[in-house]
């Protein structure tokens, strides 16, 4: 019987085409609640919707319109964060819905890369960058993203290490807490542990040695984390794309492979509720309902993002041209 409702649920899963054909590639999602999320991709792209997907306003940032905005930080559908890679190195907010955006923050230098944004609070933010002689580049915010400057304690990178702004969710923030998923010659996890005060650097079970292969993004859940990633220059290898860890009691963690994982390669995992989680890439869309023992395709389009609102149930989806989905549970 618990097969048969998982299978029949697992059929009710469906993904919408809500919006495509714009000349853009969208890997910056937020959804705030249910009504408002904003996206943000390249060409200096950016839409808001404020009913829920039905209807978006798209515009291209004036002064702006070569860059790629590749993640963003929403909190109303007044206030947003994006972030730009590639040179310069830029930071933008709003506060009156796109109406005006001012620049924050601007570095021409080219080692500069930014991958991700994230916040854990309207004040406190950080964005993640590639490693510049051995360190990830971290800038921090404390009034909203107002104004930044490098993160007082950097992480270690390896050489050949990475992280991947592929969907802005190779960066978490939790309680203060900083964590990051690598990718390169090198596949890692590595957070900050508040109880052992210091960083943590944890081999990961997934494909790497290749600057197109490692984890690229991870999400927690109920007591575990789930990461994905794979190789984005072979995105139907199905090997070694996810993996999963669970927590020991001397606040440490294991990790194992998920074999029997999502089908190819994954840019994003994000958290739905329960022990269901919601993964994305160039081959189409997995779902597990079991906390990642098991998963099956739902949907064959590519995608890159996919993100859930953070109050409220509605579940995005968003790629290249400008394609924006929605996930009816």
């Amino acid at each position: 019987m618990c097969i048969s409702l998982s299978a029949y649920y697992l059929k009710a899963q469906t993904i919408a085409i809500l919006q495509q054909g714009k000349p853009t590639s969208i890997r910056g999602l937020s959804v705030v609640d249910d009504n408002v999320a904003w996206i943000s991709g390249s060409k200096g792209y950016i839409a808001i919707t404020r009913n829920g997907g039905k209807n978006w306003d798209w515009q291209q940032v004036k002064g702006f319109e070569k860059a790629d905005f590749r993640d963003i930080e929403a909190f109303s559908d007044k206030e947003a964060v994006i972030m730009s890679s590639g040179t310069p190195a830029l930071i933008l907010k709003t506060i009156d819905g796109g109406a005006s955006w001012h620049e924050k923050y601007r570095n021409a230098d080219t080692s500069y890369f930014f991958d991700a944004v994230d916040f854990d609070s309207p004040k406190h933010g950080v964005v993640l960058g590639d490693p510049i002689k051995g360190k990830f580049v971290l800038m921090e915010t404390k009034d909203g993203g107002e104004t930044w400057g490098p993160y007082k304690n950097p992480p270690d990178a390896l050489p050949g290490e990475a992280a991947f702004a592929a969907s802005g969710t190779c960066l978490r923030i939790v309680k203060g807490a900083v964590a990051i998923s690598s990718g390169g010659i090198n596949a890692r996890f590595i957070y900050f542990n508040i109880t052992i005060g210091s960083w943590q650097y944890d081999p990961l079970p997934i494909m790497h040695h290749k600057s197109s292969q490692g984890a690229f993004s991870f999400a927690m859940g109920r007591g575990r984390l789930l990461f994905v990633g794979g190789d984005y220059a072979n995105d139907k290898k199905t090997d070694s794309v996810a993996a999963v860890a669970l927590p020991r009691l001397d606040a440490t963690l294991m990790y194992a492979p998920i074999k029997t994982g999502p089908l190819g390669f994954q840019s994003c995992v994000e958290y739905i509720f329960g022990n269901t989680f919601l993964s994305t890439g160039t081959p189409g869309s997995n779902i597990t309902t079991d906390d990642g023992k098991a998963w099956a395709k739902i949907d064959g389009t590519s995608f890159n993002v996919c993100r859930k609102a953070k109050h409220g149930k509605l579940v995005l989806l968003a790629g290249n041209g400008g394609k924006i989905g929605i996930l009816h549970l």
